[in-house]
């Protein structure tokens, strides 16, 4: 459980905890830059950025704001390195992630204008060494620009040569996150103009905007100038608010998924550009119809959230009943948003030197409606009220007395602060344990077991309405039922499963753990995400209903698999510590 599309959307030396104990150093001082009519704007945001860091716990955090005639605040906060308490600057870089897309976007745009390809193309006229297999139509440019290729997000060339990827439904109908897609743009990106992308982006993007410290890819040689950042100390399991984080490892990023690094004042640059609707003080950077196309909703994306569509590389929607272009970005250290306001001018972008599972959206939007408030002499909105670790929003949705096949009974509570699983008595706990739930950072009805000795240390809640309670729970392989409520008989449980359920682990930095749990007579990923066969052996991830996602089980070693394919990637049991 690192950086999965599922939590879109993941070692380091002693672990160095961030907790809202930890002492933010004084803000770095922003350069000399013109306020505009935003000044007492400005100076809430640093405050709610301020209150943000602490609630997190996250270490430092990068921010510009820009109108489409000035970027108006630059502004740095907290560390670039727990270790030694530097404090981040505005020269530091910060790897932006899926941001990156827009850049590939734009790029590939431009070769549109130059009449070199067509979006409508398929992506094997350019790319014939592409394991993509699709019988009924041709994948096109525009299928992966949108996300609408029906493909899964495995590895563009898997390690088994005799595999190809299929779409599992119709092109064109359904938005799924891929970054596989993106990396065979970057791929088309470098055939089409000869060279590297990083070259591309370069000469197309970064050059034209005077965005001098911009890195266009993320590689050892280029990371003098990136911050320190971190990730969580445990990355195989969930991680709960104010987790223990440490230094992460460098990685290297040359793929169109996600391979730009930048610093706060070159961003306001790039806002610039898109609040001018492509245009740049040197002329255009796409033509009115690339960005028109670019800035289009093409497809429904319901994983931005309600209302939101995507365009290409960028999602589109509404704040307040403005037209708004955003993406988020996660690397394995780093989290990111870009919320762009067409209709007002002004746009934001923040980053935050570690992955605790979450995005700084909270930053942007309140960037955004404070600058407007100042910008159109209205009263400036409140900060959100400050929230403890253990909060909850709406705790009588859990509260209850719950039992399993087995009839043993447990009861979650709330004590004022948070929710409480309260076990019955036994030997070792003669009065029963109260043991603190602790929502899981990005996960809204997943909970962290906060006490020693437990093996399952993460409870799964059922999603509901805003009106209702949950009916169950999942704590490990047990499934309890809320009492009061009948329990359906289960189905029966094909033998070959019960060899399924374990630990799979990868070290690739991006893929992390995964643990399957077989409960209730169905298989699940992480206990969140059930598994439904597909019937050649390999099961689809419903937690969308038309994921292309899959697991495959393999190796089968004194009754249980060995080893774990999801989407094409693999992963090995662990079988002790």
């Amino acid at each position: 459980m690192i950086v999965t599309r599922r939590s879109f959307v993941a070692l380091g030396t002693a672990a160095l905890a961030a907790t809202p104990s930890l002492a933010l150093p004084k803000q770095t001082p922003s350069p000399a830059l013109d306020p505009g009519p935003y000044a007492a704007a400005l100076e809430s945001v640093d405050g709610f950025v301020r209150q943000y860091l602490a609630e997190l716990g996250a270490p430092g955090l990068t921010l510009v704001i820009a109108d489409r005639t000035a970027i108006r605040h630059v502004a740095s906060f907290g560390y670039a390195d727990l270790g030694t308490r530097a404090p981040v600057t505005p020269a530091h870089q910060f790897h932006i992630g899926s941001i990156s897309k827009s850049f590939v976007a734009l790029a590939l745009l431009q070769l549109v204008d130059e009449g070199r390809v067509s979006l409508e193309d398929p992506i094997a006229k350019y790319l014939p060494g592409l394991r993509f297999e699709s019988p009924a139509a041709p994948i096109t440019i525009h299928h992966l620009l949108t996300h609408t290729a029906a493909l899964p997000d495995g590895p563009l060339f898997p390690s088994d040569p005799a595999f190809w990827h299929r779409p599992a439904g119709p092109l064109g109908r359904d938005f799924h996150y891929c970054n596989m897609g993106w990396q065979a743009l970057g791929h088309l990106i470098e055939v089409l103009d000869s060279g590297s992308l990083a070259d591309s982006l370069q000469r197309r993007i970064l050059t034209p905007l005077g965005m001098r410290a911009t890195a266009p890819v993320i590689s050892f040689e280029l990371a003098q100038q990136v911050v320190q950042s971190y990730w969580p100390a445990r990355t195989d399991r969930p991680y709960p608010m104010h987790g223990s984080l440490v230094v992460a490892p460098r990685v290297m990023m040359t793929t169109g998924a996600g391979c730009v690094a930048s610093t706060p004042a070159d961003m306001g640059r790039y806002v610039q550009m898109l609040l001018n609707g492509g245009r740049y003080a040197g002329g255009r950077l796409v033509s009115e119809s690339a960005f028109a196309a670019f800035s289009t909703p093409h497809i429904a994306a319901l994983e931005f959230g309600p209302g939101t569509a995507y365009g290409y590389g960028i999602a589109v929607d509404t704040l307040d009943g403005h037209r708004r272009l955003r993406h988020t970005g996660g690397m394995t250290s780093f989290a990111s948003a870009l919320e762009v306001d067409l209709d007002s001018g002004l746009g934001v972008f923040v980053s935050v030197n570690a992955m605790q599972g979450v995005r700084p959206r909270p930053v942007a939007e309140f960037a955004l409606r404070t600058c407007r408030a100042s910008l159109e002499r209205r009263a400036l909105p409140q900060r959100p009220a400050p929230l403890a670790p253990r909060h909850v929003a709406h705790p009588d949705h859990y509260v209850g007395h719950f039992y399993a096949e087995n009839g043993a009974q447990i009861e979650v509570v709330h004590d004022g602060i948070g929710l409480l699983l309260r076990t019955a008595p036994s030997a070792e706990h003669p009065e029963g344990r109260a043991l603190p739930l602790e929502p899981a950072s990005g996960a809204a009805t997943v909970f962290v077991v906060r006490a020693e000795g437990i093996e399952h240390d993460w409870v799964v809640f059922p999603v509901v309405d805003s009106d209702a309670v949950v009916d169950s729970l999942g704590w490990g392989a047990a499934h309890y039922l809320r009492v009061g409520a009948s329990r359906a008989p289960l189905p029966p449980v094909p033998s070959a499963w019960v060899a399924y359920p374990g630990h799979y682990r990868s070290e690739d930095p991006w893929s992390g753990s995964y643990h399957v749990i077989l409960r209730a007579g169905r298989l699940w990923l992480d206990g969140v995400v059930p598994l439904e066969p597909v019937g050649d052996g390999r099961f689809w991830l419903r937690d969308e209903p038309t994921s292309p996602e899959w697991v495959g089980f393999d190796d089968l070693v004194g009754g249980r698999t060995m080893t774990m394919k999801l989407s094409g990637k693999p992963f090995e049991r662990v079988t002790s510590g």
